[in-house]
């Protein structure tokens, strides 16, 4: 029987190249985003990249809405079978400075990015342990490993998904139920080019030396990741750095983000 894949976050940015990618390797694929528009676009394109029986189909729903995901998973795994990966990937950022954002920035993010992964990862377990190889993949952030300027309304929704999938990984393992979490710094994607023009004058100094990671080459190393049984994957040796010594390192990064904002002249 052909491989399921279920993907939120599917029509756009990470997680279309991931559609594209497994759908590559003749994997079914079932998107879940809102917008029907661009998942009728995304639903075109994987199927362009599909190989041998893989199929692709589309659900608009919101991640936040339990009953409207639930659904979602419930009608994909109908049509194509018992899947056997899960990959959370919708998600937003609004950056912006703690004093000036509103509590509905928080909250938008939080639901999303957190709930959504949350509620994707509730109703997915039972089929993927089902499956008896499932995998199981959430995407967080650079922004995971500490507290960065501009980020407060955002890093806290991703270091709970880091929180999450810590737990997750211990207690799925008896189930087959194997975790991966991906710590992606900037990505070309639609939203993160929206995002580079809210974002504070700091906030894009400390992103400057990353670069940037194409959507397609972060595709392929979580995936591969995920194929190892890997719980954790980051990219470029800053993160990976940051990803294994965040917790020594914190102090030296909060002092240098102080002295980022004292020569911009940036608002505490």
């Amino acid at each position: 029987m052909t491989e399921h894949a279920v993907i939120t976050g599917g029509s756009s940015g990470i997680g279309l190249a991931i559609a594209k990618l497994l759908a590559s390797r003749g994997i079914a694929i079932s998107l879940i985003a809102r917008n029907r528009d661009k998942l009728a676009a995304a639903q075109a394109a994987v199927l362009a990249a599909a190989t041998g029986a893989a199929e692709v189909q589309s659900f608009s729903a919101d991640v936040r809405d339990a009953a409207d995901l639930k659904q979602a998973v419930e009608s994909a795994s109908a049509s194509f079978g018992t899947p056997s990966w899960a990959i959370s990937s919708a998600g937003i950022v609004l950056p912006g400075l703690f004093a000036t954002q509103t509590l509905s920035d928080h909250e938008c993010q939080w639901r999303t990015n957190y709930l959504g992964s949350l509620q994707f990862a509730h109703f997915m377990f039972p089929y993927l342990a089902k499956s008896g190889q499932g995998k199981l993949v959430l995407i967080a952030s650079g922004a995971a490993f500490a507290g960065i300027y501009g980020y407060s309304s955002y890093g806290p929704t991703k270091f709970a998904v880091r929180g999450l999938a810590e737990s997750l990984r211990v207690e799925l393992k008896p189930h087959n139920v194997s975790v991966t979490i991906a710590f992606p710094g900037d990505t070309d994607t639609p939203q993160w080019r929206a995002e580079l023009l809210a974002r504070p004058k700091v906030t894009s100094q400390l992103a400057n030396g990353g670069g940037v990671l194409s959507s397609d080459a972060v595709a392929k190393g979580i995936v591969a990741a995920a194929d190892r049984g890997d719980f954790d994957v980051t990219f470029g040796w800053q993160l990976r750095l940051l990803g294994r010594t965040h917790s020594l390192i914190g102090p030296l990064l909060r002092h240098y983000q102080d002295w980022l904002v004292r020569r911009a002249g940036e608002p505490t």
